[in-house]
């Protein structure tokens, strides 16, 4: 089992792409053994853990164009 650091000790991060006023919330953090995605509106949800082979495999997908099917705003 991978232990985290407790969620409130991490550094959170959110892209400039999520909108003016908390729009869009999705935030990434680095526990050192992995990386944690949580919707910072939603916090006691919790958050995702994943690999960075995971997650490197997710953004070359997002930026081959792989998940454009899925919505968004055009020209992202």
């Amino acid at each position: 089992m991978t232990h985290h650091p407790p969620m409130t000790d991490l550094t959170w991060r959110k892209s400039s792409f999520s909108g003016a006023n908390g729009g869009d919330c999705v935030e990434i953090a680095d526990t050192g053994a992995g990386l944690l995605v949580r919707n910072s509106k939603r916090i006691s949800a919790g958050a995702i853990c994943f690999t960075r082979s995971e997650m490197a495999a997710f953004i070359a997908g997002c930026k081959a164009g792989e998940f454009d099917d899925l919505g968004g705003p055009v020209g992202l």
